[in-house]
This record gives C-alpha cells, structure tokens and sequence, in this order.
C-alpha cells in the first residue's frame, strides 16, 4: 500500500500560469512605476539645485503609472474579480500617497535647503557681531530648549492631575462640566491671545515692555495644558475598571490604585499626548515675539528682568526672513533654512525619546 502522503496532490503553486500573480509582483511593479516616473522627472529636471527636484510630481505621477499597470497586468493574468480588487487597492494606495504628499515636499524642501548651513559654525556661535556671512543659531537652540522645558514641567503637572480628576474624581459633577468646556474653549484660542495675557500680566507687576524667558514658557504653557488634559484624559478613561476594581478588592486605596495601576498602564498614551503638546507650542513664534523677544547674544537665564530677552528657532528663523543681511540675503536664508531644519531634528529626537520612556515604563506582560 503506498502511504497518504505519496497519494496526496501536490499544492498548488500561485504564479501567472496559476491565475495568480506571485505576492512580490505589486512591489515590483511599484518599484518599476517609481523608478521610470523619478527617471522621466530626472531627465527634464535641468540640473539645478537639488530642492528644485519636483519629488512631489514624481511621486504622483509613480502612482498613476503603478495603478495603470497593475491594472493591466492583473486583468491579463488573474480574474476580473481579481484585477478589480488590485485595482481597488492601489487607489485606495494613492489616496494614502497623495494624503501624505504635502508632509513629504514639507521635508524635501526643509531638508534639501537646510542642510548647506548644518555646520559645525552654525552649532557653536551666535548673531552677535554678525552682519554678512556666518554666525549661527546656538542662542536659539538653547533659548528653545529652555523654554519649551519649562512650559512642560508647567503643563505636564497640571493637566495630568486635572485629567486625572476629571476620570478618577469627577464622575460627571458640574466641576468636571465646567472643567470640560473651558478647556475645550482654551484648545481652540489664538496663539496670539496666549502671548497677550502673560505679557498685560508681566506688564502689570514689573512695567511695561518686559520680556523674558519664563514669560514665553509661560505662554506656551496656556497652550500645552488643554492639549495634555484632553489626550491624558482619553487615555485613561481607556483603562478597563476591572483593573481598578481587582486593585480595590485587595484593599488598595485609590490614590495608590491611580499611581500603581492606572498610570503605568496608560503611560504609553499619556507619553504621546505630552509629545503632542510639545510639538503644538515648539514652533510658535507669535506669543514669543511678545514674551520672549528676540536677541542675537546667548542668553541661558530665563528669570533675567533687565536684557532678559530670549532668542528660540522660530523666532530666528522668522527674524532672518523676514529682515535678511544687507550684504548677504543669500546667508540669511540659508540660516533660516538650516534653523528650521534643526527644529525638526529637535522634534524628532523627543519623539523617539518619548517612545523609549513609554517602551520601559509600560507594564510588562509575560508569555508562555
């Protein structure tokens, strides 16, 4: 007798001569659509300057080449149930690449102009007796990073303890109503606005015209707040009860059941509404303006009343734009580029550095 698996039908194979195209073919042809659409835009692109690549047109037009073509070669070697449903998918894929095309010509463009002044210069001197060519952006990257600091260890305590009040505490009453609508109305207000009421109050205690550090990570602060409140707010109430419950059944009291069971296990979403709200206020330049100031010599004190002023990225790179070196304009956009590039840099590394924070403070959960 011979055995089952001598009788058995050997599987069927899914290639072209099956009815089915291999599961590599869709890349492929992708790769192929991009490759002749970045060849057609490299031959009529005239040599220039790398931002001048249209990267946006290529990719768009990469997209209707992929969809003719898997269209085509579906409907020859598959069903017509098949090719439709490829069809279908690679037009749901260019809605998702179109979507994305203005965030990737925002990069291209950042990045291709911003990389001629990422030098050693532009990380270690300031504007300070600088008219023409050179200098830097020390001064704002550090007037940057101290304010933002500030505004979050501002913001951070504030709205985690009211989201936790709100899900823990308010159950609904007419403090965590009236709590709810003003921090919805406080998510929707003008930068501008922020600026104003930290400076008319600055103004009132120390005179008018006073700019310093703490008063633009104060500013930013009213920004951040809502924003944390909202997203922790929603990370929590994600938290299922019984974890709450089974920690109360052990005799737990609450506040201990907030600070052991319900954070860690809502970090990793309280961790990314903090990043968001950081990356909301990181790149304000209005309430700045008026807080802050703007200085061409580095400052690192943000308490200083008297030439407190603060220099930060969006700042600089406003105030080279928009009022260029005489002698050189070329330099002074060349700086703003290269200022914004760095505060995207910047918003990236605290991104990843939220990740890892999240990544280990997460509750573990064992495996078999």
């Amino acid at each position: 007798m011979t055995s089952p698996s001598a009788t058995a039908a050997p599987a069927p194979t899914r290639s072209i001569t099956a009815g089915h195209l291999p599961g590599w073919t869709p890349w492929a042809i992708l790769v192929g659509a991009m490759a002749i659409s970045f060849a057609i835009f490299a031959v009529t692109h005239d040599g220039g300057d790398l931002a001048d690549f249209n990267i946006v047109g290529a990719l768009f037009v990469g997209m209707v080449i992929y969809i003719v073509l898997i269209g085509v070669i579906s409907s020859i070697a598959e069903s017509r149930r098949h090719a439709t449903d490829r069809l279908m998918t690679a037009l749901i894929s260019t809605a998702f690449v179109i979507a994305c095309l203005p965030l990737v010509s925002l990069l291209w463009t950042v990045v291709s102009n911003g990389l001629a002044r990422m030098d050693g210069e532009f990380f270690s001197f300031s504007m300070r007796n600088i008219i023409g060519e050179g200098g830097g952006a020390v001064h704002a990257i550090w007037g940057t990073l101290i304010i933002t600091g500030l505004a979050t260890l501002i913001s951070v305590p504030i709205g985690l303890m009211t989201s936790i009040y709100l899900i823990e505490y308010g159950n609904g009453n007419r403090l965590s109503r009236a709590i709810t609508f003003f921090v919805d109305v406080m998510t929707g207000i003008p930068s501008i606005v922020a600026g104003l009421f930290i400076y008319s109050v600055f103004a009132l205690l120390l005179g008018p015209g006073v700019r310093m550090g703490i008063m633009g990570a104060l500013a930013l602060s009213v920004l951040m707040i809502p924003v944390v409140v909202r997203g922790s707010e929603e990370m929590l109430r994600i938290v299922p009860n019984e974890l709450r419950e089974a920690s109360y059944a052990l005799g737990v009291p609450k506040w201990l059941t907030i600070t052991k069971v319900v954070l860690p296990t809502a970090i990793a979403g309280i961790t990314t509404s903090v990043m968001l709200a950081i990356a909301r206020v990181i790149g304000e330049t209005a309430p700045l303006l008026l807080t802050a100031g703007f200085v061409q010599n580095l400052q690192l004190n943000p308490f200083e009343t008297s030439n407190g002023q603060m220099m930060t990225l969006p700042v600089y790179v406003y105030n080279e734009f928009m009022y260029p070196s005489a002698s050189s304009p070329d330099a002074s956009l060349e700086r703003a580029w290269a200022a914004a590039l760095t505060l995207l840099l910047i918003v990236m590394v605290l991104n990843l550095l939220a990740r890892l924070i999240s990544k280990v403070f997460a509750p573990k959960t064992s495996g078999r």
